[in-house]
């Protein structure tokens, strides 16, 4: 009588930077600041190119990001599978990480333009300080899952979002629309490269 081994189970491996797809979040991310900022650039300011109504840009930005975030959000949890609790804890806190930022930049910019009893300071802040704060959570996420493309799109978005302050209304939408967006529209084709690879 003879005896067979039976094969030991692979170890189920958890997700890093490198298995998951973020390509629809980086297009859905892209399309939002080009059509959101873009909307904003063309029709505010001093001398706008085109009447649009106010809500439009808001919307179509809100839309994007909205879509973007469902997109992300099913990528961050496809990572989690096969994770141990280390590692799933530390995707849970990054995804937890974003909701407490934006809530603190909220209160931040609200306060602010409060204080400083400037209501319209908001239309500067928000879009540059949220680009800001995005660039830093995917710094963070980026070194977290040894993922070189979210850490570079990190420090592109921060970069971008923080010299566009530097401008006056257009000229920080037309950044954040042209470079903001054309970050993630290059970042979707690199995460297409990298899993054909």
């Amino acid at each position: 009588m003879t005896t067979e081994a039976l094969p030991v189970p692979a170890a189920v491996r958890a997700a890093t930077g490198s298995d998951v797809d973020s390509r629809a979040a980086y297009a859905s991310f892209g399309i939002a600041y080009v059509l959101g900022h873009g909307a904003a650039a063309v029709s505010l300011g001093p001398d706008p190119l085109i009447a649009l109504p106010a809500w439009l840009p808001m919307t179509l930005l809100g839309a994007g990001l909205a879509a973007g975030t469902v997109f992300a959000s099913v990528a961050a949890t496809r990572a989690q599978r096969g994770a141990g609790p280390h590692d799933s804890l530390s995707g849970k806190l990054l995804g937890l990480s974003w909701v407490s930022a934006f809530i603190a930049l909220f209160l931040a910019i609200t306060g602010l333009a409060a204080q400083l009893e400037m209501p319209d300071l908001q239309t500067m802040l928000w879009p540059t300080w949220s680009g800001f704060l995005m660039g830093l959570l995917y710094l963070g996420e980026g070194a977290t899952r040894r993922n070189l493309l979210h850490y570079g799109l990190g420090t592109w978005l921060a970069l971008i979002s923080a010299a566009a302050l530097f401008l006056s209304i257009p000229s920080l939408f037309w950044v954040l629309a042209i470079a903001g967006g054309g970050g993630f529209v290059v970042a979707a084709v690199l995460e297409s490269r990298r899993l054909t690879r």
